[in-house]
Parts: structure tokens; C-alpha cells; sequence
């Protein structure tokens, strides 16, 4: 896999042989933290990312698609019985190792396309797609380092950029970044620019409630109370709601079943609103069969909650009775 990672001619090959070296190396990982063990990377994988990176002939889109580790939602899909923190544990090792080790390569190769960014103009053309695409993933990795001069860096790109593929990474860099004071001051000024362009503030809700730190659902029922937020609105529940339950697992997956119970309260409510949305909400809690027998039990309680709550529209009935069947 290293190898035709590393040279193979063609492009999906190289990348699927990357992707399947990922998933291994990271579910070692997560075996080792399920034994309680203290983890460590296959340096295989550094050695090869590092090889793709410093292949400045490659096509920037396919580095930066190499350098995409496997999501956890889709490490979840090929467990047997996903453990969510194990999971969630492995990757981020991982992608913290990668960082840590690369980051001079990383760092150099983040400058370079930021630096034409500067000096040109927006243009909608493949070869900007790609150099953006590479800038950015690079810079998701550098802040994992905490270094201030990756920090000055994000907050350039966010206040200097002129797209919005630069500026909404810079934001979801630095909502995923241990530096609070910033955080919050892009969070506000990003909501101020853009607080007349719904589609945009969209994004903004999606930003923070996929955030894995601590703290993820009281953020997002904090965020249900900002101005630009309605259940009314399929988009904005489907941005905020379905972001948090979708992609921050870690969080929706809480071990005291909170993340569970927000949810179906959520489709309760919105049962009478708009029971198609309703229905769609549900589908996290429709896959209960692939975690721990406590989780299995926490989500199935939930939906038997819900389908017990009184007259159900024929949507979520359809939804919650099959998954229960």
C-alpha cells in the first residue's frame, strides 16, 4: 500500500491505497486504546504522507485529498461495534502525530500557496481549487500544533482572504482551536459581515455544531437561541442540528445518552412543525444497531420515547417503527 501510495501513475489508485493504509494504521489505534495501551503511530504512514507532500509535482487537489485521513463516520460504518471514543481518540492521535512531524513540510507548503493567494485574484478555475484545497487542509493540521505563528497565520487568512472557501477554513480552524479570545471575536465578526446572507450563516451554525471539543451540545443549544436560528426553518435545522448529530459523534454520542435525548425532544417538537424533517432528523438514532449494548439501549429508549409521545405524523411513525421492527 505504501508503495502504490507513493508511486503509482494513477491518481485513485495512489489515493485509494492512501485511504486503505489510513483506515489500518488507524484501527490499530483504536484497538490500542480499547486495551487500555498507550498509543502509537505506525510511522509507515508519516513516512508516506511525507513522501506525497514533499511531491510538489503531484496535483495539489490529489495531496490534499491524500493527506483527508478516513472520517469517523465512516470508521463507524466499518466497525463491527463502533466505539465512538476510541474512534474519535485515534484520529485525533493521529492527526496530532501527523502535524507534529510534518510540520515543517506542512508549514512550507501552506506558505507557498498562501502566498499566491494573496497575490491573486479569485478565479474560479480548477488549478485555485486546488492550491486552496491544499492550503487549507494544511493549515487544519498546523493549528493542531497551538503555535502562535500558525495563529497569526489563520487570522490572516480569515481577515485578508477574498473567497469564501478560505475564509470559512480560517473560521472552522479557529473554532476547533484551544484560543478562545480569537475564536470568539471571528465567530462575531464573521455573524455581523454575513448576517444578511442566510445561506452563509448556515455555515456558521454547521461550523460550531460539528466542533468536537467539550462542550458540544450546550453550544448547540446555546446556538438555538441566536437571532438567525428558527426550527421553522428546514435549512437552519438541518445546519445546526443535523451538523451536530451527523458529524460531531463524539458529542451527539455521549455516554449519559444527553446528545439522544436532545434529539428526540427535538423530534417531538418538530413532529408538529414539519414532520418530513422530523423524519430525517431521526436518522442517527435509527443506526443503534452498530454501537455498545449501554448506547444500543440509551437510543433505543429514545425512539420508543418518541413513539410513544402521541399522535405521530406518518413520516416519523414510518421512520421510528421500521427501526424498532
Amino acid at each position: 500500500l505504501m508503495f502504490l501510495m507513493q508511486h503509482d501513475s494513477d491518481g485513485f489508485n495512489r489515493w485509494e491505497a492512501g485511504q486503505q493504509l489510513s483506515v489500518q494504521v488507524l484501527q490499530e489505534l483504536i484497538g490500542q486504546h480499547q486495551r487500555g495501551e498507550a498509543l502509537k503511530l505506525d510511522p509507515r504512514l508519516i513516512t508516506a504522507l511525507g513522501t506525497v507532500l514533499a511531491n510538489e509535482a503531484l496535483d495539489a487537489a490529489m495531496v490534499a485529498e491524500m493527506l483527508s485521513l478516513p472520517g469517523e463516520a465512516y470508521l463507524t460504518e466499518i466497525s463491527q461495534v463502533a466505539d465512538v471514543d476510541a474512534i474519535h481518540a485515534a484520529r485525533e492521535f493521529a492527526r496530532r502525530q501527523i502535524a507534529e512531524q510534518l510540520f515543517d513540510a506542512l508549514w512550507a507548503r501552506y506558505q507557498a500557496n498562501r502566498e499566491v493567494s494573496r497575490n491573486t485574484a479569485y478565479v474560479a478555475a480548477a488549478e485555485h481549487f486546488a492550491r486552496r484545497s491544499l492550503q487549507n487542509i494544511a493549515l487544519s493540521y498546523l493549528m493542531l500544533s497551538g503555535k502562535a505563528q500558525v495563529l497569526q497565520a489563520t487570522l490572516e487568512q480569515f481577515d485578508q482572504c477574498d473567497n469564501m472557501t478560505e475564509r470559512l477554513t480560517a473560521l472552522a480552524v479557529l473554532v476547533n482551536s484551544p484560543f478562545e479570545a480569537e475564536r470568539a471575536k471571528a465567530l462575531e465578526s464573521f455573524a455581523e459581515h454575513f448576517k444578511d446572507n442566510p445561506l452563509v450563516m448556515d455555515q456558521w451554525f454547521s461550523v460550531q455544531a460539528a466542533s468536537a471539543l467539550p462542550g458540544g451540545l450546550a453550544r448547540v443549544k446555546a446556538l438555538m437561541q441566536h437571532p438567525a436560528f428558527t426550527l421553522k426553518n428546514p435549512n437552519k435545522v438541518r445546519a445546526l442540528v443535523g451538523a451536530f448529530a451527523g458529524q460531531n459523534l463524539v458529542n451527539f454520542h455521549a455516554a449519559d445518552g444527553s446528545g439522544y435525548r436532545f434529539l428526540a425532544d427535538l423530534v417531538i417538537e418538530l413532529n408538529a412543525l414539519n414532520p418530513q424533517i422530523a423524519s430525517r432528523q431521526l436518522a442517527p438514532l435509527t443506526r443503534w444497531r452498530k454501537y455498545d449494548a449501554a448506547r444500543q439501549a440509551l437510543m433505543k429508549a429514545e425512539l420508543e420515547r418518541i413513539l410513544a409521545s402521541g399522535a405521530l405524523s406518518s413520516d416519523v411513525y414510518e421512520v421510528v417503527s421500521k427501526s424498532l421492527a
